[in-house]
């Protein structure tokens, strides 16, 4: 399929390498999967470039493509995303971001809220690395480094993310336990948590606990709390694989040291 952007347009007039659906640019040494060409120009997360590939929205030279195996060749081809050129990022940008309640961890939003994007410099063409709930706090790492994301967030590196949760009640020792040696929630057992109870507010009846989980599923924290029967009243994630928060304060970021971006994925 023909995509018909100006860009597209132009493409086809300089008669470069032609490109078949699904093939990619002609062989060379320097050609990249069109998933890795997404992921290091800062547009998205190896993982979600793929499925950007698959919904269509991807053209090389112009032509559509839909399979995984596409490649181009950064010196001949042009790569469009929803008609726009995409090109490849050469200084890799890594920060911390203490994201506020209310603010949605995506890069645009269809409702208008305002997204972690509207709290970085727009030149840095980052993206969030992970996600916090739009009522979740705390620490959210962002990149134009789709390599160096896929690692943190994939399930098979295990990073470990800790929480303050403020909940309602004061939790048993018994409901901690089962948080500890894992608990179903969606019809699935959570992989065993570290939980530690700070404190409790007996006249308030509330209580105060630390928690570290390495899974990432959806309102995770939230709906284990819910499943001991103490509602979050709060929450925020103060440490993503030993990278702690620190006295950062809210909507404001910060660039990471060399080290800190090398311990992150050691």
């Amino acid at each position: 399929m023909i995509c018909d952007s100006v860009a597209s347009r132009r493409k086809r007039k300089r008669a470069l390498p032609d490109v078949v659906a699904g093939l990619g640019a002609e062989p060379h040494s320097n050609s990249l999967r069109i998933q890795k060409w997404l992921s290091m120009s800062g547009v998205a997360s190896r993982r979600k470039a793929e499925e950007m590939i698959v919904e269509g929205r991807v053209c090389i030279n112009g032509i559509k493509v839909t399979e995984l195996g596409a490649k181009a060749n950064p010196q001949n081809d042009l790569v469009e995303l929803d008609g726009k050129i995409v090109e490849i990022v050469q200084e890799k940008i890594y920060i911390m971001l203490h994201k506020p309640e209310g603010v949605v961890t995506t890069v645009t939003d269809p409702f208008g809220r305002a997204t972690v994007m509207d709290l970085v410099p727009n030149q840095m063409r980052l993206y969030p690395v992970g996600r916090l709930d739009f009522d979740t706090s705390g620490l959210l790492l962002m990149t134009n480094d789709g390599e160096w994301a896929q690692k943190l967030t994939h399930p098979k590196y295990e990073v470990f993310k800790t929480y303050i949760a403020m909940v309602k009640g004061i939790p048993a020792t018994e409901s901690l336990q089962k948080l500890r040696q894992g608990i179903v929630i969606d019809g699935k057992k959570t992989a065993p948590a570290k939980i530690k109870l700070l404190k409790n507010e007996k006249k308030s009846a509330k209580s105060k606990m630390i928690i570290t989980i390495h899974e990432g599923r959806n309102h995770q924290v939230r709906k284990m709390c819910e499943a001991i029967g103490h509602k979050v009243i709060t929450l925020k994630r103060i440490d993503v694989g030993g990278l702690e928060l620190g006295a950062l304060p809210k909507s404001k970021w910060r660039h990471l040291t060399a080290k800190e971006v090398k311990n992150l994925v050691k």
